[in-house]
């Protein structure tokens, strides 16, 4: 009889996989509260809030983070809308070229960053579209999409057809079917896709640079900071803030859809 406990090594590579990829992080954690006279030593010389309140001061943070949000939520919206309809025309039909357009699909997310950005600068410019707000949404939705798509195709392949015919039997309509049948059964999907499409395009950078222009998101600002040493303890603040603040919507997505295989009405 096998045991089914992992062998020790096999624990001890996978603990030590992630103090490798966490400790970093927890580097900057701790010298977001540095004391103001010691931001440069090692080990830290003491505790303060000091930081903190300097960056909840500083105007170019507050509106690099207020264009952040603004940008999140417009891609989210976006990528909510045409992702869910990609969805529903592709879960259930099979087709001549149906694999090539879900490849299609999933390419934004699966190339390099560099090669999406690239490759809707030049279509900006192909267009004579000025870089700005509007080519970040843009930019950012082609790849936000991506993660609603699969998360709404995936649900939808749970959802057991016979629910949507017995519905329209009963003499609903198609709108009461989508909202009495499909929407309940879609909504956690949909509510764990736009919290991932959002942390997403929070956080991006690379297809940023390419698209923003003069505009100056929350990453964009940590990456200019790069060459002012003299503020490092506040971008190690604001660099924390912004895994919290990503962390608390990838947290709430794998709660919603822990239990994805349920569906609603399935009798199951």
């Amino acid at each position: 009889m096998h045991s089914k406990r992992a062998p020790w090594l096999l624990k001890l590579s996978a603990w030590g996989g992630l103090v490798f990829l966490h400790f970093p992080l927890f580097i900057i954690a701790v010298y977001a509260f540095n004391t103001e006279d010691a931001a440069f030593s090692f080990p830290p010389k003491g505790f303060t809030l000091h930081w903190f309140s300097v960056a909840a001061g500083r105007h170019d943070i507050l509106d690099a983070v207020w264009l952040s949000v603004q940008i999140a939520c417009y891609a989210t919206i976006i990528a909510m809308v045409l992702g869910t309809l990609a969805a529903a025309a592709l879960y259930r039909r099979d087709f001549y070229g149906k694999n090539s357009i879900t490849l299609l699909f999933m390419l934004p997310i699966a190339l390099p960053g560099i090669i999406t950005g690239l490759a809707l600068l030049n279509a900006f410019h192909a267009a004579q579209i000025e870089p700005g707000m509007l080519t970040i949404v843009i930019g950012h939705a082609t790849f936000c999409m991506v993660i609603v798509y699969n998360n709404v195709i995936a649900r939808f392949r749970r959802i057991t057809h016979s629910l949507i015919e017995a519905s329209m039997d009963l003499g609903a309509d198609g709108w009461q079917t989508f909202r009495y049948i499909i929407l309940p059964n879609l909504s956690t999907a949909l509510l764990a896709g736009g919290m991932l499409a959002f942390a997403l395009s929070f956080d991006e950078i690379i297809v940023t640079t390419f698209t923003a222009g003069h505009e100056r998101t929350l990453p964009i600002w940590l990456l200019n900071q790069l060459g002012r040493p003299r503020d490092v303890p506040v971008t190690n603040v604001v660099a924390l803030c912004l895994m919290v603040l990503t962390m608390f919507p990838i947290l709430g997505a794998w709660y919603l859809t822990r239990n994805g295989s349920d569906v609603a009405g399935d009798g199951k």
